[in-house]
């Protein structure tokens, strides 16, 4: 059986020690509790941006800490919420004048201890808001309690409120607008084989000859539905259309991500990028900024998804806003 490549002891721990080995010029390890923060911020910046979740997922939220982005990032175990101690640490850590700011996506774990994290934060006198990113459309269903996961558009999230939190906006503006971010994005998510089981090995679940999971999600959730695997061309018409007609934004124009989920290639993925935007041309719709790489992943899931943000005029400027992260592509935000 496959397994990937990780000690069997404290695998989290290996790979962020190996993570600021590798940055020491962007981020500061801290390994009790466990979490990272940018060695540089913008001046301006009033409001501490925090995120995190479950590992697995890398880049996100590690690789994008830095100047122009977040100021922490706090990892749970693979698939796994962080305990909220290191949610608490890491917001004392870079709490601003204004407070800090959690971004969060929309998992029952996620929510509980970043609750308990920013109970502790209000009774110590440090003010903090929530953001919740809630894209997925797989689980925009009556039937889930929970509501929507968060998935790719968590990236698109983290840049704009770093542009917006380098402009100098307050904690309360800066929750308002994270939350008009989220709303303004709708996410779809495709696999054609699962992810490899931490552990134990294997692939967490088996998909026959010509099935795709259609509406996967980022923890190697199964999709409500195991289907024929479309023609390229008619399932990637079919996710673009799916995530427009989500939309409750206008959809002039738009930020895209195109995310591989772990095993997909980059032609792939490049790919996929032209069929979308080939897609989001014919209904009139203009691409302003786009991201195409592996910025979500599901471990080594082999699949993709795609993401759509309708865009205000104002939020372009803090979608261009520099940013130098690990993991972050300046030039593909560069007008």
């Amino acid at each position: 059986m496959n397994h990937l490549f990780l000690p069997v002891d404290a695998p989290v721990e290996a790979a962020l020690r190996g993570f600021a080995l590798a940055h020491p010029g962007l981020v500061s390890l801290h390994e009790d509790p466990l979490y990272v923060t940018a060695r540089d911020r913008h001046p301006g910046r009033r409001v501490g941006l925090l995120s995190g979740g479950g590992s697995g997922h890398e880049p996100l939220h590690a690789g994008f800490v830095g100047r122009g982005m977040l100021d922490a990032a706090v990892p749970g175990r693979v698939f796994a919420s962080p305990h909220n101690r290191q949610v608490y640490e890491a917001s004392r850590a870079v709490a601003g004048e204004d407070g800090v700011l959690h971004v969060v996506k929309n998992y029952t774990g996620d929510r509980i201890n970043f609750g308990i994290a920013a109970e502790r934060l209000r009774a110590d006198g440090i003010p903090v808001r929530r953001v919740l990113v809630d894209d997925d459309l797989a689980t925009d269903d009556a039937e889930t309690a929970t509501g929507r996961r968060g998935t790719g558009a968590t990236v698109i999230v983290e840049k704009l409120l770093g542009g917006a939190a380098d402009a100098g906006l307050g904690l309360d503006e800066l929750a308002e607008a994270g939350a008009a971010f989220a709303a303004a994005s709708r996410s779809i998510a495709v696999a054609a084989r699962a992810q490899t089981a931490p552990g134990r090995g294997g692939e967490a679940f088996a998909l026959a000859d010509g099935e795709i999971e259609y509406g996967v999600g980022i923890h190697g959730e199964r999709a409500a539905r195991t289907v024929p695997r479309p023609d390229f061309a008619d399932l990637v018409d079919r996710m673009t259309q799916q995530v427009l007609d989500g939309l409750t934004d206008r959809e002039d124009t738009v930020l895209l991500l195109v995310n591989g989920l772990g095993a997909t290639t980059l032609l792939e993925l490049y790919a996929l990028h032209d069929r979308v935007r080939h897609q989001l041309d014919k209904r009139g719709v203009r691409v302003a900024g786009q991201l195409v790489g592996t910025f979500v992943p599901a471990l080594d899931m082999s699949g993709f998804s795609v993401t759509v943000t309708a865009l205000r005029e104002n939020w372009l400027d803090w979608w261009h806003a520099p940013a130098l992260t690990p993991a972050f592509p300046l030039s593909e935000t560069a007008r």
